[in-house]
Formats: C-alpha cells, structure tokens, sequence
C-alpha cells in the first residue's frame, strides 16, 4: 500500500489521506527483483512461526554488574553495584538490574559460555556467525534459507535496528553495523536490511499531495510517475540496489507502518524511554567518546524491533554501544558505564519482555543478549574491566524455550566455566532450532552444503529445548 499524506495543513500536522493498492501503481508493487529470486526457497515447511531479536551489546558486556555478580569473590573482582535478589530462588543479579530481576522467571541465564577469544572484531564476528564456517552472521544464515522478504507483505526477513533507525536525533551514536552482519563466504545480499539507511528513502516516497488537489486525476497520476521514475533511477545503482528495493517493499506493500513509533500510546513509549540515562556532563568532559555511547536510544529500539516481530520480521539484531569499559581517557570506567548502560538495558529489556507477553507473544519471540565477549574478573588501575573471552554474558527469553532458570555456572571469580562450557556453536544451534525446522531445511533443495551444514548441523543448548 501506498501512503498518501494531505499536506495542506490540517492544524500544522500531516494526515495520511488515502492508501493505494499497489495493483493500481502499474506494476510497483511487485515483488522485489533479488527478493524473487529467492522466494522459491520460502516454504511453510521449513519455517517456524517464530521470530528472533538479538540484542548485541557491542563492546563486551560486563557479567558481574549484569546476570553474575559473584558477590564471594573479593572487592577487586565483585560487581561494583553489589546485587539484587531475582524471581528465582537463590539467584542475584547485578544491583542496578532490579526490574529484569523481577522478571527472571521468565530468563534463562547462562553463566558457563565462553569461547575464548579477546579482540573486538574477531569475538564480535564470532559470536554473530556461531562459529559457523561460513562466517556468516546467523541473521545472513536465515535470509539465505528464508529469502530475503516475505513475498505477501513484501516485510524484510533480516533487520537491523542501529539507534538512526529510531529517530535522525539518534544518528550520530555508535554504531558498526559490519561486526554483528557480516556475509562470510554468502553473497552480501542477504545481509539485514537497515532501515537507518533506507528510512530516508522510504520517507521520500511518501507522496505528500495538497489535500485540495487529491481529486485532480492527471496531477495524481503525475505524482505517481515522478515516483516510477525515482524508482526507476534509485534501481539503477546496483550497489544500494537490494536495499532500495527493499525500502520500495516496505512502503509500497503497506509495512512502513512498522518502522514508524509515532502511533504508539503515550504510556507505552513512555515504559520503554531510555532518554534518562544520558551520561553525566562530568563523564561526557572527561570522556570523549561518552556521547555517543549514550543509551538513550535503546529502549525505542527494541519498541521497533517488537513492531517488526508483530509485522512478519523474523531476524532482529538490535545494537548498543558502550560497553568497552577499560577506564582511562577515552573509555567508560566501570563507575561511569555501568551507571548510564546497565539501567537502560533493564528498563527497555523488562519493558520489552513486558510487552510481549501482554501481547501473547512469549512463545512466538526469542531474544537473545549478548556481546563479543565478557570483562576480566579484576578491575584494573584505571577502574575498569578489559577484554575477557574466558567468560561472556549471555541470556535468553521466551522463544517457546525452556525459561526460569540458570544454566552452568562459573568459577569462584567468575573468570571461566566451573561446568561444561557452552560454547557459540550451540548458541547458533539454538536459534536455528527456534526458527525452522531443521528435518525440513536438511533436505531443501537449492542450498550449499556449508549454509545446510550451518543452519542444521548444531546441537541446541539442551537444557533450553
């Protein structure tokens, strides 16, 4: 559908005034060019009615002041927020995570994954693809089996919610979309599509027609060929071709909708609004790069990323940036980050487990959070924690998986696993399980080995299935 907005005032606000049929727009409305080269692989066998949100936490979450307090360990090694009892018995979270704490009969935490590596781009890669030996993030993984929009509404199938996406205030936060949606050894094609970047290109298209004029045919038909045309143009541009394509979906078959949060209740914005834990003017003075790690995005994003759950997007990666907490002068201490990120993450998280469930879609939605890798047990001199691959941050929700518990557990420092490690290849293992069946994708015809073997050659992490 075509969104026709009456731009001769109407009290100062724009009003959406009549919606098209794309069948009217000769031809627009059909389905994307790469998107139809791929949807012979769309089969309602293969796909479970299940959608995935992966909030990477980019940086390298700290799992003391988050699900693993190790309140025995000394000072040095303790989380610095102390900790707060959870919905479970026995089971404490980091201090400034009270309302997830709440909500932890509804989480599975696990305190035993680790896979050993401590550089930013290789963990984060890592983490992302599973293992796999594509390299492929597992987001590029299920467009390559699912197809890249689902041929009815024309929805991405793979999206990417960057704090831009949310609002153009946001742009300028961190953001390195190529760590967490890597192609590997895949065409590059079915990678996310990023509304951050076709936001623009949607908005553009939105045909904004003086309400007085909306009963001229020949100036209507006049505005819909300036619109072929500019479609026509924006195609011819092979490398932003798939994600203009995309954008042009997304308007014209009436799923714009869903990246747009301004019809959201008050109240509802409002519970998931983050826009309070700015970092402190002092932060910000010393620390140069403190603006743009700001949270203040992130509950907004994972508002979006519901909607798009709720509109047919079935791989959501949500990122927020920040969580390198090294101390000294350009990043957080673990005072400084813990004290902006660690709240926000607790409010928008809790809000969001919230509202799917009031939603009656705990079943139908897994999320994932994560991050290259967890922090070493010692805080160092300069009053942060660095890179630590020996222990990571992990947890799960929902997903029609087994919650209400903790799985593994870690050493008296909480630097390594005290069990049997979980490792990233069971973590991909279980997403896959979550949104397809596997029997099905072993046999589908028209995939490479390697992206057969990827997708369904894991074990889950078995106490979740």
């Amino acid at each position: 559908m075509l969104r026709i907005l009456d731009t001769s005032g109407g009290g100062g606000t724009r009003r959406e005034f009549l919606r098209i049929g794309t069948a009217a727009l000769g031809g627009l409305g059909l389905p994307g060019l790469l998107a139809s080269k791929v949807s012979a692989l769309q089969r309602a066998d293969v796909l479970r009615d299940r959608s995935v949100v992966f909030l990477n936490l980019q940086g390298g979450p700290t799992q003391f002041e988050t699900f693993d307090p190790k309140m025995t360990a000394p000072r040095e090694i303790r989380s610095i927020t102390g900790e707060v009892k959870t919905s479970l018995p026995g089971v404490t979270f980091g201090g400034t995570m009270p309302k997830l704490a709440r909500l932890a009969d509804r989480m599975a935490i696990v305190r035993s994954y680790r896979h050993g590596i401590s550089s930013h781009g290789p963990a984060a890669m890592h983490v992302m693809a599973g293992g796999n030996a594509t390299k492929a993030a597992m987001s590029v993984l299920y467009s390559r089996v699912a197809g890249l929009t689902d041929k009815e509404s024309g929805m991405p199938l793979s999206t990417i919610v960057m704090p831009g996406a949310v609002g153009k205030q946001y742009g300028k936060l961190y953001k390195a979309p190529d760590r967490v949606t890597q192609a590997g050894t895949i065409s590059p094609v079915f990678k996310p599509f990023d509304p951050s970047s076709g936001g623009e290109i949607v908005d553009n298209m939105k045909l904004r027609i003086d309400g007085s004029r909306l009963a001229d045919r020949r100036y209507l038909l006049s505005k819909l060929d300036e619109l072929r045309r500019t479609k026509e143009k924006s195609l011819a541009f092979e490398s932003a071709g798939r994600f203009r394509e995309q954008a042009f979906d997304v308007l014209l078959r009436g799923t714009s909708r869903a990246f747009d949060l301004s019809d959201e209740a008050p109240a509802i914005l409002e519970r998931y609004d983050t826009g309070s834990f700015e970092p402190s003017d002092a932060v910000k003075k010393r620390n140069s790069y403190a603006k743009q790690f700001s949270p203040v995005a992130l509950g907004r994003q994972m508002l979006m990323a519901r909607r798009l759950c709720e509109a047919g997007c079935r791989f959501v990666t949500v990122t927020c940036g920040g969580w390198d907490m090294h101390g000294g002068g350009k990043e957080f201490t673990m005072v400084d980050g813990v004290a902006s990120l660690v709240p926000a993450v607790d409010k928008a998280v809790s809000a969001f487990i919230e509202d799917v469930e009031r939603r009656g879609l705990s079943e139908k939605i897994l999320l994932v959070i994560t991050g290259e890798f967890g922090r070493t047990p010692k805080i160092n001199k300069n009053g942060g924690r660095d890179h630590w691959g020996n222990l990571c941050t992990l947890a799960f929700v929902g997903g029609g998986l087994k919650m209400g518990q903790v799985i593994g557990r870690s050493d008296r420092t909480a630097g390594a696993p005290a069990s049997e490690p979980i490792s990233s290849s069971q973590v991909l293992a279980t997403v896959m399980h979550t949104l397809f069946d596997l029997q099905a994708v072993r046999v589908l015809p028209g995939l490479p080995n390697e992206v057969t073997n990827a997708v369904a050659g894991g074990e889950p992490i078995r106490e979740l299935v």
